[in-house]
């Protein structure tokens, strides 16, 4: 599995490339399209929790704000620290274009959402679990971004190490979680709730590094991986708040990092103008995979986050059958043209913009179908 995230890593990495060029002159067409995918996308989120969870939008609006605001202060910041991206040339050749964009970006909302979050819920003391759990994922990328940059090579940590720190972190968490008294029952839909046992512990410190690295891979293209975990949290925190969370302060949590989220994707959007990086991805995921355990949602991570899950499945079915076919054939052979996923749509045809509001428009179907379930008494 190691090598599996190293390879994928890599194609995700490959995307993290520059329009300033682009930014420099008028609007093009692409250029306005993805302004418009992304306001559309803002403007849906937040009538959805005008609508289902009223209480949450003014910390929503508040988080979207600020980090839109960070944002026009951190890029340049990100620019004079000459964090421009490397990219591999055996990429999507539209991506070429890209190279320098300043990575790292994911320091200019990740800690913006868990401050508001924090001092909305008057540092709630499950808030402050999952936004360690946040922030000690986002550092895990951040130690592997600066490595990149660095070494100015697609090579940051290595796989082990990644996997070593997330488990870290993740075993930290769990602890907290038994320390807690945490409950090791999840909710499965049609099977009502199963108490695990200690068998509990080992699914959620995969649940972790798998939802970590699956952020990860998922970010390849402008605005792709924020959009998607924006529209997750959103179901998810609503979800929680409709069910009658035990903490409804985690909903707020959830709602607010969306709302961090779509304040970065006004300046992540295609064509973007900085990239979250592994700082952004891995601090997201760790926050998904956390909110989840702490909510009894992991049957709702699975189901909203399936596209996430997909998109790690194309790179370990990639790879396991180009080492099948080679052992087999002597010849190695690709089930896609490249994984990701999304990185074989855009080398069959599909630009970034329709690769991106196919993603957020399938994610959010899936959401509306988990958020009726989870409504509905069906799990």
């Amino acid at each position: 599995m190691a090598e599996t995230f190293s390879d994928s890593t890599s194609d995700s990495r490959e995307s993290q490339i520059d329009h300033e060029g682009d930014a420099a002159g008028p609007p093009s067409q692409v250029d306005r399209r993805g302004q418009w995918l992304s306001g559309i996308l803002a403007v849906v989120l937040t009538l959805g929790i005008a609508i289902d969870a009223p209480s949450a939008l003014l910390p929503w609006g508040l988080a979207a704000a600020l980090s839109a605001v960070v944002g026009i202060w951190g890029i340049p910041l990100l620019r004079a620290w000459k964090t421009g991206q490397v990219i591999r040339t055996e990429g999507p050749q539209s991506h070429l274009k890209k190279a320098g964009t300043p990575t790292m970006g994911g320091i200019t909302f990740v800690p913006v959402g868990i401050a508001v979050a924090l001092v909305w819920t008057g540092w709630d003391p499950w808030v402050v679990a999952v936004s360690l759990l946040t922030l000690g994922c986002g550092l895990i990328g951040w130690l592997d971004d600066l490595a990149v940059i660095q070494k100015q090579s697609n090579k940051g940590l290595s796989p082990r190490q990644k996997l070593g720190l997330q488990l870290l972190f993740g075993i930290l968490f769990c602890g907290w979680m038994a320390w807690s008294g945490f409950e090791t029952q999840i909710s499965v839909p049609g099977l009502g709730s199963l108490d695990l046992g200690w068998g509990f512990w080992p699914l959620a410190l995969f649940v972790l590094a798998g939802t970590t690295n699956a952020v990860n891979l998922t970010d390849g293209m402008d605005g792709l991986a924020a959009g998607v975990v924006a529209v997750i949290l959103v179901g998810m925190g609503s979800l929680a708040l409709a069910s009658g969370s035990a903490d409804p302060d985690l909903a707020i949590f959830a709602l607010v990092m969306a709302g961090a989220c779509i304040g970065f994707l006004a300046h992540n959007h295609n064509p973007a103008k900085v990239f979250m990086g592994d700082t952004g991805s891995l601090g997201l995921g760790g926050a998904l995979a956390g909110f989840a355990l702490l909510n009894d949602q992991l049957w709702a991570l699975a189901l909203m986050g399936a596209l996430l899950v997909f998109e790690t499945l194309s790179v370990v079915l990639q790879v396991g059958y180009f080492k099948y076919t080679k052992r087999r054939r002597g010849e190695g052979q690709r089930l896609f043209k490249m994984s990701p996923f999304h990185h074989h749509l855009e080398l069959s045809g599909w630009n970034e913009i329709q690769v991106v509001g196919a993603f957020y428009g399938l994610t959010g179907a899936l959401v509306l179908v988990s958020w009726w379930m989870g409504t509905q008494g069906l799990v």
